[in-house]
Formats: C-alpha cells, sequence, structure tokens
C-alpha cells in the first residue's frame, strides 16, 4: 500500500520533515516515491508547505495519508 507520510531530516535536536509518498513498507527515512511538501515545527509558528493538487491526486489514486499528515493538510487548507 502506498502512504503519505513524514521523513525525518535535519540534525540532532533540529527536526525538520518532508513530506513523501512512499511504500508502506519502505523505512521512515528510506526509498520514497514522489516528495510533495515540507513541514518544519520550530518556527512559531509551524510552517506547512504542500503542493495540494498533488496530496490530492495520490489520495484519490488510493495513497493513504497518516494521522499526522491528515492533519497537516488539514491546516495547509485542503479539504
Amino acid at each position: 500500500m502506498v502512504k503519505i507520510r513524514l521523513r525525518r531530516m535535519g540534525a540532532k535536536k533540529n527536526p525538520y520533515y518532508r513530506i513523501v509518498v512512499a511504500d508502506s513498507r519502505s523505512p521512515r527515512d528510506g526509498r520514497c516515491i514522489e516528495e510533495i511538501g515540507t513541514y518544519n515545527p520550530l518556527t512559531d509558528p509551524a510552517t506547512i508547505q504542500v503542493d495540494l493538487e498533488k496530496a490530492q491526486q495520490w489520495i484519490k489514486n488510493g495513497a493513504q495519508p497518516t494521522d499526522t499528515v491528515r492533519g497537516l493538510l488539514k491546516k495547509a487548507g485542503m479539504q
């Protein structure tokens, strides 16, 4: 199954995430199919940049967003 999930980037104690489309069997920071956005929780307020058209297309094709990514997509303006 294909999932839309977070990939952790950045240094120790300084997390930065990319929102990626990946196979559910691949590791968290492993191979991904496509990167569709970024999330930086350290800024105030947190910075979320997502290509909503690509996210919607992947969801339409059957990709399942994780609970965290679903919340981020709602905050970014996706219905």
